[in-house]
């Protein structure tokens, strides 16, 4: 319940988190669209800013010119004051006047429209450069959302991992405990019983014979023999489950062919094995770990595929050992997560522990295929 709750509240973390970064993506693109329309109407603003700036440039330097003109004219009407009228002088003056007032305020205004252009053109600098702030922000963002999707995923991955290994854990500690109960009840009702009427077997021989009745002692003793031999076919079947004496003494190869021919008729169904390559010893991890993996993989097709055939083949070379268990069972949907696959799970660990791969192909009604690869050097 515990475990449930902590899962619950860092999804919940995660998710907040998510949609922050998403919001502040969001926010900054906005940040980034306004400044680029505010850039684009103080484009529009420029230049028109800068037409009136050249306007009033040349509408001042024609004005320039004719007030030159007009005070020109000034000074000589005042130089010959005589030769003019009063009226004329009065609007040779006015006219100057006005056009050197107008010549004032058109230069005036040309000064306003420079700085209107100076500061249109800062603006525009600090609105680019806040405009590439923003999109190098939202890229950097962006970078990181998607790294946060991918790490957050990878941490769900590796959080689902962790459980599944502690319900692995939990489960050889339980199939342990429950191998020992098989091992002690089959002990129990096996060699133990055996044994106990070999002992009972024996008086009965000694009392026999002590009653001078020889054929029924002998009798007797050929009935111990049989007990006895029963007894250690039970003793070996016990130890050849819990590992079997002749990987030990053959290696790898011999013992797999054995262990296919017992099982195959055991269980009635047709298993092929075959391998490629050198027949050599082994290191004996490496002898013991393909050994359960076949034992797994067999268990598997015959108990859960419904399999009627199954190939078992493998190869030893040089730098890699190679093993495909194929068979034509019910198969599975790889992308469907199975529950309780502790099987699998512990067919992987072993492979995992030897630095190796282990692939599954299977599809539903035409059987499944487990490839290992083993890194091995050959010495």
């Amino acid at each position: 319940m515990a475990q449930k709750i902590t899962e619950t509240a860092l999804d919940h973390v995660i998710k907040e988190m998510v949609e922050v970064v998403e919001n502040s993506k969001d926010e900054i693109f906005n940040i980034s669209e306004e400044a680029r329309k505010e850039h684009e109407h103080l484009v529009r603003d420029l230049k028109e800013t800068k037409e009136k700036v050249i306007q009033h440039i040349e509408d001042g330097d024609q004005l320039e010119q004719k007030v030159r003109f007009s005070r020109q004219r000034l000074a000589e009407v005042s130089k010959f004051f005589d030769r003019y009228t009063e009226t004329e002088i009065r609007e040779v003056y006015e006219n100057t006047h006005a056009m050197q007032t107008n010549l004032a305020m058109l230069r005036q205004e040309e000064k306003g429209l420079r700085e209107k252009r100076d500061d249109l053109e800062r603006r525009l600098v600090t609105l680019s450069q806040t405009i590439d702030r923003a999109e190098g922000l939202a890229g950097k963002i962006s970078v990181v959302l998607n790294y946060l999707h991918d790490d957050f995923r990878q941490v769900n991955e590796m959080i689902e991992e962790a459980k599944e290994k502690q319900e692995f854990g939990l489960k050889i500690i339980e199939a342990q405990e429950e191998e020992r109960r098989k091992i002690s009840r089959e002990i129990h009702d096996g060699p133990a019983q055996m044994l106990a009427n070999i002992l009972l077997r024996s008086e009965l021989v000694d009392r026999t014979f002590r009653q001078n009745n020889v054929e029924q002692a002998l009798l007797e003793i050929r009935n111990v023999r049989k007990m006895i031999r029963s007894s250690l076919y039970e003793v070996r079947r016990i130890i050849y489950d819990l590992r079997p004496m002749a990987l030990d003494d053959l290696g790898l190869i011999p013992t797999l062919k054995k262990y296919v021919a017992t099982i195959a008729d055991y269980n009635n169904t047709a298993i092929e094995f075959s391998s490629i390559g050198e027949e050599v010893r082994l290191n004996q991890k490496y002898e013991v770990a393909f050994f359960r993996l076949v034992q797994e993989s067999l268990q598997n097709a015959i108990k859960h595929a419904d399999a009627s055939l199954i190939q078992v083949k493998l190869e030893i070379c040089k730098s890699n050992l190679t093993m495909l268990i194929k068979d034509n069972g019910k198969g599975f949907d790889t992308t469907t997560k199975r529950d309780k696959s502790f099987g699998l799970i512990g067919m992987r660990e072993r492979v995992e522990m030897l630095d190796g791969k282990l692939s599954i192909e299977s599809t539903v009604g035409k059987g499944t295929s487990i490839f290992i690869k083993v890194p091995h050097v050959l010495t």
